[in-house]
């Protein structure tokens, strides 16, 4: 079962009466990358935190965000002094009226400074980190979920693709026999356009023996059973549990495009020489794909 390195996960908690908010989002990676925000209540966990996920989520670009919900950050970061509020207040309203002025008296009295006090940040207790880990795991099980959706899709495409080269790889098999006659045939051609005391001097036996080794290099069989033979393990590669299946199957990739790379310099014809660029496209396609799976 394949894993994509695409994931989301969300989850919620209450902590200390405020609402916090746990997201996890990554992209693909070679290695573990791990970027974090927290709200200031965390950040003394974060160290905690990072080995929770780190242990979790193997590896990918991870951005994990733990903050407060925006819906009850409004006002919730202070205080308001309420004596010296109505102090300013009171003072800013003289005022206006002595110049006749017209105003939002309120909004200039919450910008004076001190007016405004930021609220003691408490510490974390046990309690609410117990909290806290529990909707960071609940975020990671939706992440999980989203990852293998994910992976189902990957897998779906991977095998319309592999089908899709095992079907161009059947349209070349009709052809090499076309081929290695008209190659035979132009050899011969020339053969005739040469002088006949030269024909005459020419070793029958030596001329067939090297036409047979000429068409010898020629010949994509093993190249073909090569090819069907890593397909094959593409697709039981991608049945494997195991961890680390993403790189074994672009190892894999790689190899195909080899045996793909070698039938198109051996092909030495015009219909199976487009038929293997059908081929590489797909297989391009194929290895973008790859670096998404984990």
């Amino acid at each position: 079962m394949l894993l994509s390195m695409t994931g989301y996960g969300k989850a919620e908690c209450l902590i200390q009466d405020k609402k916090y908010i746990v997201e996890l989002r990554s992209l693909n990676s070679k290695q573990m990358d791990l970027s974090m925000r927290l709200a200031p209540l965390f950040r003394e966990k974060e160290l905690d935190i990072r080995a929770m996920l780190t242990q979790q989520l193997e590896r990918g670009k991870v951005d994990c965000a733990i903050l407060q919900d925006n819906a009850t950050t409004e006002n919730a970061g202070a205080n308001i002094n309420i004596d010296l509020l109505d102090s300013y207040v009171s003072q800013l309203q003289a005022y206006a009226e002595k110049k006749g002025l017209q105003t939002d008296i309120l909004a200039i009295a919450m910008r004076i400074p001190d007016v405004t006090r930021p609220t003691e940040q408490n510490n974390l207790s046990d309690d609410d980190w117990r909290t806290l880990q529990t909707a960071v795991l609940t975020a990671v099980e939706q992440f999980n979920a989203f990852r293998i959706q994910e992976g189902k899709a990957l897998q779906q495409m991977f095998t319309e693709k592999l089908n899709g080269i095992l079907d161009l790889l059947s349209q070349v098999e009709p052809l090499e026999k076309e081929r290695i006659e008209k190659i035979r045939t132009r050899l011969e051609e020339n053969l005739r356009m040469l002088s006949e005391e030269t024909r005459q001097n020419t070793d029958r036996n030596r001329l067939e023996q090297e036409m047979i080794y000429y068409l010898e290099k020629l010949d994509i069989t093993e190249e073909k059973v090569r090819l069907r033979n890593h397909i094959r393990y593409f697709f039981e590669t991608m049945q494997e549990e195991e961890k680390g299946v993403g790189k074994k199957l672009g190892f894999v990739a790689q190899e195909m495009g080899r045996e793909i790379n070698t039938l198109g310099s051996k092909s030495n014809h015009s219909e199976m020489q487009i038929i293997v660029v059908k081929m590489k496209d797909i297989l391009e396609q194929i290895k973008e794909q790859v670096l998404n799976v984990l």
